[in-house]
């Protein structure tokens, strides 16, 4: 195929030309024609090698995170309950449910336990597989059980490297989907040499194991694989079909491991949403990934009990109103620019308030309130409206939950990865928005039918589908991290898919070497295999003497307040006392001791969130007349006390949770500052500080019976 000769500029059409030259002599997928004998041989050859390659890297990752955790915290010689109490907050909680069902007499009553759960939360019967994701653990505790490993492995190991193995399929999907963007498994070596030197800003998982996104994460990147694979041109109808459900399959285990999966597919759904109107991907591949995701988020609900908080979930309800919005409005690719961009804006605002209006519906008909605290927490956080609100504001006040730290940067600099990124980016985004300009200037029903078709077709040739996914994809999800820094670990690790996958494109360096006037084949061909491999012998230099002190440092677990606490409680009350306290710590008392709690941190139910917030009541300036009758009415035996909550130095004036709670209750805060103006000083003392003095108004409810440096714990008396 031949072109016109551009004399100035560069025109994305010449890459492109290029690119469907070299395709003409490929079979779809990417396959050699079978006449060329040595192509086909080299082509297997380069597969199988990519193919070890990937696994060794993964297996070996995960090698590498089991190590550092058990360096980290001795855990293969430390107590039971020092492990236990090693899984911090939630992870603990999770956990927990594992546990309890590899203890069951058998798995009908495991699961009967869970479905009819009346020790997570106090005079209440609650339903664990309907409000929690821990199918997971369900899933692993009925293998565990099946499985003639007892004798020779302890519970905690197969849970923990369960998760450690899923860090194996992390890295592979990661290395898979670089490969598949830039045509050369050496992308893939570098995508997973990055995610492990920036192991510090791309996952968490040696010391927050249990966490749901842990499991998540990586079914999420096999989906993201699946996904640029499927957006290739020319795949045979077999092969889609085979994708398809490899996708539906990745979408269903993320979105049964994650209660924010809806939040994260919404992204997703969004960035679909972009491609499609711009005219850069198949629409008919679209609307498969928009029934996939509406169908795997159904079938979880069902899995679920019928969660009303996935049926009200805005995925639903934005993809619907998509579809919707598409039939109703058929010519939207029919027209000229203006006529277009008209059109455009006009579905982007029908879609949003069908979207609205749907959403809002669902939620009045089911009397959804669950995620409300989200969208408070969004509307402040972005300032939309200060707020009081107490579940918005403890979230507001985490750092987890703030702006991502400019260090970060600094540290993936250390590697060359940002750097590396933010050079692929700018052009790539350059390309996106000419393609996405020459799509809407020269669409279907122009008068240049013909040369607009011609056009089009160079255009998406010069920015393959799967390209352009993955770029709005960076795009969009670096966003979210730069705004949340919990989330960041959905950007980092595919920030080292995108650089890599750069660094050894045919298409990056083809429009790089067109603008300065250098191009030809085979100084792409030496640029994208040799700067790969100069890369990898920097990284390696640099930071394997690191890795390797890494390894060879040694620590130990130590929190002897807590082990104090969790080995009293076991042996000095009884097995149906109910606890009351933090939630972080109340998980730890569940999983160590197996007792009865009122609150816990798995904080998407809004009776428990109004529940949490008065059981907190224990830190704010109340009487104890008050605080005793709250703890009461949720059947509370004991309360802990934490000097570290009461006395609290981590966070500033304001976001203290004193503070937070003086705030919600109208008092004035504690030490120097200025108070809102209608904020009035308590009539009481702070409860925490005030009940250590043992004066009669406080003995008469409450007795100390176990007290050391860190923890209080106090039995309420059985008043009639």
């Amino acid at each position: 195929m031949t072109a016109p000769r551009q004399r100035k500029g560069v025109r994305l059409a010449d890459a492109a030309d290029e690119q469907l030259a070299q395709e003409k002599d490929a079979k779809p997928c990417g396959e050699i024609r079978p006449d060329h004998t040595g192509g086909k041989l080299w082509n297997i050859l380069s597969v199988t090698v990519g193919g070890i390659v990937a696994v060794c890297l993964g297996l070996l990752t995960s090698v590498y995170i089991a190590t550092l955790h058990e360096n980290d915290l001795w855990f293969s010689n430390i107590k039971e309950v020092e492990r236990e109490i090693s899984f911090r907050t939630e992870c603990g909680l999770y956990y927990s449910y594992y546990k309890q069902m590899v203890q069951a007499a058998s798995i009908h009553q495991g699961l009967h336990g869970l479905v009819y759960d009346n020790k997570t939360e106090s005079v209440r019967t609650i339903n664990i597989l309907e409000r929690m994701n821990v199918y997971q653990e369900v899933f692993l505790s009925i293998l565990y059980r099946i499985l003639p490993i007892q004798q020779y492995l302890e519970p905690v190991y197969f849970y923990i490297y369960t998760l450690f193995g899923l860090q194996a399929v992390y890295v592979i999907a990661l290395y898979v989907t670089s490969w598949l963007l830039s045509g050369t498994w050496l992308s893939g070596l570098l995508a997973a040499f990055w995610y492990i030197t920036n192991r510090v800003d791309t996952t968490r998982v040696e010391f927050t194991i249990p966490l749901r996104e842990n499991w998540a994460l990586p079914f999420f990147a096999v989906q993201i694989a699946a996904i640029t694979y499927l957006l290739r041109t020319h795949l045979q109808p077999a092969h889609e079909r085979w994708t398809l459900l490899a996708v539906f399959i990745a979408t269903f285990f993320f979105s049964l491991t994650w209660q924010f999966n809806q939040f994260m597919m919404l992204i997703q759904a969004l960035v679909l949403f972009i491609l499609d109107c711009l005219d850069m991907l198949p629409t008919a591949k679209v609307t498969w990934l928009y029934i996939i995701q509406v169908s795997g988020l159904l079938l979880v609900c069902v899995l679920q009990f019928f969660n009303s908080m996935i049926l009200g979930s805005l995925l639903i309800s934005f993809n619907a109103s998509v579809l919707i919005a598409r039939t109703i409005q058929k010519n939207l690719k029919k027209g000229s620019l203006l006529s277009r961009l008209g059109k455009l804006l006009l579905h982007v605002l029908f879609v949003s308030c069908l979207t609205l209006l749907v959403n809002k519906l669902i939620k009045k008909i089911l009397n959804l309130e669950s995620d409300e605290h989200i969208f408070k927490f969004l509307k402040a956080k972005f300032g939309l409206g200060a707020t009081r609100d107490f579940d918005a504001n403890l979230y507001l006040c985490e750092e987890a939950f703030g702006l991502l730290p400019l260090n970060t940067f600094s540290r993936l600099s250390d590697t060359l990865l940002f750097y590396v990124y933010i050079f692929v980016l700018f052009p790539m985004t350059l390309t996106a928005a000419i393609v996405a300009f020459q799509n809407l200037r020269y669409s279907i029903g122009s008068t240049k039918v013909e040369k607009s078709t011609e056009k089009k077709e160079n255009c998406t040739i010069a920015l393959k589908p799967g390209t352009a996914y993955n770029l709005i994809h960076t795009v969009l999800f670096g966003c979210l991290a730069l705004s949340t820094m919990r989330m960041k670990y959905l950007w980092t690790s595919h920030m080292c898919v995108f650089a890599s996958f750069g660094l050894c494109s045919t298409e990056v360096w083809g429009l790089i070497l067109k603008c300065v006037r250098l191009y030809t084949s085979q100084r792409i061909s030496v640029i994208r295999y040799c700067l790969p491999v100069i890369m990898l012998l920097y990284i390696s230099y640099k930071f394997w003497p690191g890795i390797m002190d890494e390894l060879s440092e040694l620590r130990e677990f130590y929190d002897p307040d807590t082990v104090e606490l969790m080995n009293w409680i076991k042996s000095n009350t009884p097995s149906t006392a109910v606890f009351a306290g933090s939630m972080q710590l109340l998980a730890g008392v569940k999983l160590c001791t197996g007792r009865i709690l009122t609150n816990h941190p798995h904080y998407e139910d809004k009776n428990l969130r109004e529940r949490t917030k008065q059981i907190y009541q224990i830190y704010a300036k109340r009487s104890p007349e008050d605080v005793y009758r709250i703890l009461q009415s949720f059947g509370t035996d004991y309360v802990i006390l934490e000097d570290s909550i009461c006395y609290e130095r981590r966070h500033s004036r304001g976001c203290r949770l004193r503070d937070l709670l003086d705030i919600a209750n109208g008092h004035i805060m504690d030490g120097l500052g200025e108070n809102e103006p209608d904020l009035k000083p308590s009539l009481y003392p702070r409860f925490c500080e005030e009940i250590k003095r043992n004066l009669p108004s406080y003995t008469v409810h409450f007795t100390r019976v176990f007290q050391n440096k860190t923890f209080h714990v106090y039995r309420l008396a059985k008043h009639k």
